[in-house]
Order: structure tokens, then C-alpha cells, then sequence
């Protein structure tokens, strides 16, 4: 007997499961061209959800509401969507020349345009890997609508309860509420979600928009309303996709414009056949890691550089961030504002014209002077939208009937990743991608080695990384098999077995740039979903992000000007 098997599926195989299901049941929706998130053609969603609880939407699986998983959601996507029952995901068709507003949600670029009272567009110039981001988080959304609608509903007539009419008293009227409204206000509303008084006064900060301060009331009754009517008069809320749409995913269409856009700047430029290095970053790490000790000479004077960067990350000290723009944009940087519809700015440096005398790295002048290389800054991509970009971006490039081959000699990747050994802060070394759902996997010789950046007051780890479908896609269970397992996962993140599918067939499989090329990955950690209240639902990384990302910068830098 002891040698028989047992058949009970574990936590993380049926988690991995539901992940898989809603990747196919996504794609099928899409195919589709429209479905009913709380109809019988969402349901599969629903239940995969449901069954994955990812970490980051905290208490989905609970009857109360999950507060810090909604706050995350409504940074992400358009304000006012509460509010509308139809919600169109389009391609880039046009709406910037007409008289709709965009709304460009707080914490992801992309244009949104409220069409009428009941109306939303998102464009999508992201592929795929936004469509599925975009979905997850409206089925947290509809499914959380659910919970308050199923609180406040007394009958099958649509009565409600005297919370949820006080509530739509607080929301429907135009005078400015005051404290003690407001309280009285949020004390219904912690009622109907099942949240104390004291929960409710702690985020309400946190939603609150100067053109909104109640904007929690508004998301809660909004929510609430449209479930009323989807669970008493079955008016359900549909999600279709544009046919452009449709057409067009998949083909590159946007990511073919924006590699153009920087061969065509190379070109004039006079760039196009130096040696080219590749940077996927943030615009201003480089930047600031190059010219901030001549631009702000003063502060650096006084303190650790390390400071310096700080000052700079902060909001309120936009002053010093030109000075260091306006020195870069003189020496040798130019700046191109994507608009193909990529969302992915560019800088492009030509090293030849900077003083390598007034910067603090490691610089071999006689290398820099014989090779002038050319560094390309690319804004983060999202999810597969990597391998598109890269992808194109690596081809060769026409002009006047010639094929001009680009001379890359190294790609470097410095991006936010979760982190499954260590905490907030911390960097990961990758030494190969696995890719979720799959067995592929990306081994690849890592130029950047944990020594390169131990000793200087950060945890390094070395090891696998997952490229996961989505964030808002992951649970412990599934995480903790991830890092127990012999793959040795050390963390996780959206891109690196895109882009390295791309630099792998351009280099060995295409030919399109040289075989040696270098590549480069670092993440510095955004998150410790395993540990509990570190996941990305729990705020952002503050300062505690500035000494990795520019410890990274710094040697991929230096590197690049010693190699």
C-alpha cells in the first residue's frame, strides 16, 4: 500500500490550474468579441478567481469587502468606471481628435474616454497581457459590487436596507459634506461592507481625489447600484472588445511604429552605426546617474550621492529634476515622447558628448574614445508587450532600399519584481526565466553577478525568475511551490522571458544582431508576496527603492564603459 499514490490535488496545482483556465477563458472572451462579467459567460472567471484568492486581492473569497485589493484596482483603471455598465475595450482608433476628455488612470498610462452616463472605452496598445490585467481586475470589481448589493437587498422587490438609503443620500447630494455627515456616511458604508468604522477611516484618505474627497462613498454606492439592478431587473453589465481590436492584437502594430521612430532618430542623427547598448528602465536613473553630479554640484558636494538621488526622487523637488534634464538635453540626450501608442518613452545618449570628467563612475576614457557607444533608455514595457518591442526594435533597418544591420552590443533589463527570499528593496539576480502556465524556460549567461553589487547595503539574491501572466494572478500556495521546488524561484515579475525570447531569436535564431550580444537582468524587490501585508496592495516602495535602482543603474553603467 505504501506505494500507492495519493490522488488529492494540493492547493497550488489547483491554483495553478484556475490560472491556466482564465488565461484560455480570457482568450476565448476576447475571441468572443463580448461577455457578461456576472452572466453565465463569466462565470468561469468568477470561480477561477474565487478559487486562486490571489494575494493581492485580499478578502475576495470573504462576504466582507476587500478594501486595500479595491483601492489597487481603482488606481488602475479609469475613474468613473463604477459608474458604467458598458465597458469597451478598443484599439487606437481615433478618440484623441474628437472632444473626449482622456482619462489616464493614476497609476497605469493608457487613454480612456468616457463615452456617455453609461459608456467607457479603454484603449488597449499594450497587448495582450493588458487585456488580461484589465479583466482580472473588473471581475474583482463586479464581484466585490455583488457583496454589497447581497448586504442591502431586503426582498426579491429591490427594497433595500436603511444603510444603503442613507448612503445614497450622502452620494446624491450636491453640497459639500461635513465631518460629521461624512462620519455618519462612512458609518452606513461599514456597515454595508461588513468593515468596522475604524477600517473605513484609515483608506478613506487613500481614495480620496482633490475633485472627489468622498470618492470612496462614490466607488461604494456606484458599485452597489449597478449589482442592484444587474441582481433585480437583470441589467448586466457587459465588457466587449472593439472588432479593430480584435484585428489588430498580436500584430505588432504600435511596437513596429515605435522601433521605427528610434532607428529614424539614430539615422538623422548620425547614430544609427555606432555601437548600440540597450537599457529597459525607468527615464531617470540613467539620466540622473550621468549628469546630477555636475547639475546639482552644490547638493552633491555636501552629501552621499546615494542622497542626492533621493532628493530627486521626491515629489515636491521637481527645480532640481530640470536642472539635471536641461544639462542632460545639452550634453548629448535626446528625448523622444512616444506617441505610436506604445506608452514607452525613449532617451537616447550619445556618450561622445558627455563630460566623463564631472560624473562619478568608473569610466576607461580610451575605450569610451574608440567606440562612442550609443545608450538607448527605454520606459518599462508591460507584460508581453516586451517581446514585441524588443523584437522590433532589434530588426534591421530600411532606408532608401538599404538594410543597415544595428550593432547591439548588450541589452540590459533593470525592472520591479516580487520577491519570494528577502523583502522590499532587495535585488534579484536572475540566472533564467521560467514562463508561467509553461515548462519553457530561458537560461542565459547573466553579465551582472551578485558581486558586482554586494557590500553596498543591500540583499542580494541569485537564482530563477518566473514571468507570470499578471500581477493580480498569484497566491501563497502557488508561490510557496514556486520556492520550495527544485526550480528555486527567487521572484517573479511580468517581462523577462518576453524580452529574452526576443533577444534569443534575434540573435542566435535570426541573425539580426551579433550572436555574443551581452545581456544584463536586475530586479529590485517592489513586494514579498509571501510574506503577509507585503504585497503591492500594501502602498508602494517610497524611498526604499532608491538605493537599488540606482546601485543597478550604476553598474550596468559602468559595464558598459568598461567592457
Amino acid at each position: 500500500m505504501g506505494s500507492k499514490k495519493h490522488h488529492e490535488r494540493t492547493r497550488a496545482q489547483e491554483s495553478s490550474n484556475a490560472i491556466e483556465r482564465m488565461y484560455i477563458t480570457m482568450r476565448h472572451l476576447f475571441n468572443r468579441g463580448f461577455y457578461k462579467p456576472m452572466g453565465v459567460s463569466g462565470e468561469t472567471l468568477r470561480q477561477s478567481l474565487l478559487l486562486l484568492r490571489p494575494e493581492i486581492y485580499g478578502s475576495i473569497g470573504e462576504e466582507k469587502a476587500e478594501l486595500e485589493g479595491l483601492l489597487y484596482v481603482v488606481d488602475r483603471l479609469p475613474a468613473g468606471i463604477e459608474e458604467c455598465s458598458f465597458i469597451n475595450l478598443t484599439s487606437d482608433e481615433g478618440y484623441s481628435n474628437s472632444h473626449f476628455k482622456p482619462i489616464i488612470p493614476e497609476k497605469r498610462r493608457r487613454n480612456c474616454y468616457r463615452i456617455d452616463d453609461e459608456q467607457m472605452n479603454i484603449e488597449i496598445t499594450r497587448g495582450r497581457s493588458e487585456i488580461y490585467d484589465i479583466l482580472t481586475h473588473l471581475t474583482f470589481l463586479f464581484v466585490e459590487s455583488h457583496k454589497i448589493s447581497n448586504r442591502v437587498i431586503i426582498n426579491e422587490e429591490g427594497h433595500t436596507t436603511r444603510d444603503w438609503i442613507k448612503l445614497e443620500k450622502a452620494v446624491l447630494s450636491k453640497k459639500k459634506l461635513t465631518q460629521e455627515e461624512r462620519e455618519v456616511a462612512i458609518t452606513h458604508t461599514a456597515n454595508i461592507l461588513g468593515r468596522t468604522f475604524n477600517e473605513l477611516t484609515s483608506v478613506y484618505k487613500d481614495f480620496a481625489t482633490k475633485l472627489q474627497p468622498e470618492r470612496l462613498l462614490h466607488i461604494v454606492y456606484w458599485l452597489g447600484k449597478l449589482a442592484i439592478e444587474e441582481q433585480i431587473n437583470n441589467n448586466k453589465r457587459t465588457v466587449t472588445f472593439s472588432p479593430v481590436l480584435r484585428e489588430r492584437i498580436g500584430h505588432h502594430i504600435h511596437g513596429e511604429i515605435w522601433a521605427d521612430t528610434i532607428k529614424e532618430t539614430l539615422y538623422k542623427n548620425d547614430l544609427l552605426e555606432r555601437p548600440i547598448h540597450i537599457i529597459s528602465a525607468n527615464m531617470h536613473s540613467v539620466m540622473n546617474t550621468l549628469f546630477a553630479p555636475n547639475a546639482l554640484k552644490a547638493n552633491a558636494a555636501k552629501k552621499d550621492i546615494f542622497e542626492v538621488y533621493e532628493l530627486l526622487s521626491k515629489k515636491e523637488n521637481e527645480s532640481l529634476r530640470n536642472k539635471v534634464t536641461k544639462e542632460a538635453l545639452q550634453k548629448g540626450m535626446i528625448y523622444i515622447d512616444d506617441t505610436s501608442g506604445a506608452n514607452i518613452d525613449i532617451q537616447i545618449f550619445d556618450t561622445s558628448k558627455v563630460d566623463v570628467s564631472k560624473t562619478d563612475i568608473k569610466i576607461n576614457e580610451t575605450l569610451l574614445e574608440q567606440k562612442k557607444p550609443v545608450i538607448i533608455v527605454m520606459d518599462y514595457a508591460f507584460g508581453e508587450q516586451a517581446y514585441e518591442t524588443i523584437d522590433e526594435l532589434l530588426k534591421p533597418y530600411k532606408v532608401k532600399g538599404k538594410k543597415t544591420h544595428l550593432n547591439v552590443e548588450s541589452v540590459s533589463i533593470m525592472g520591479k519584481a516580487g520577491i519570494l527570499e528577502g523583502g522590499k528593496g532587495d535585488i534579484m539576480i536572475p540566472s533564467a526565466h521560467i514562463f508561467e502556465g509553461t515548462a519553457d524556460n530561458y537560461p542565459f549567461e547573466n553579465e551582472l553577478k551578485k558581486e558586482d553589487l554586494d557590500g553596498q547595503g543591500v540583499d542580494i539574491y541569485e537564482g530563477s525568475m518566473i514571468t507570470v501572466l499578471g500581477t493580480s494572478l498569484q497566491n501563497k500556495d502557488i508561490l510557496k511551490f514556486f520556492y520550495n521546488s527544485t526550480w528555486q524561484v527567487i521572484g517573479l515579475e511580468m517581462e523577462g522571458a518576453h524580452y529574452q525570447k526576443a533577444i534569443q531569436a534575434a540573435s542566435k535564431v535570426r541573425g539580426s544582431i551579433r550572436s555574443d550580444v551581452k545581456v544584463r537582468y536586475a530586479y529590485y524587490a517592489s513586494d514579498n508576496p509571501l510574506e503577509t501585508g507585503a504585497t503591492l496592495a500594501s502602498g508602494g516602495l517610497g524611498t526604499s527603492g532608491v538605493r537599488p535602482t540606482y546601485l543597478i543603474t550604476r553598474t550596468i553603467l559602468e559595464q558598459i564603459f568598461n567592457q
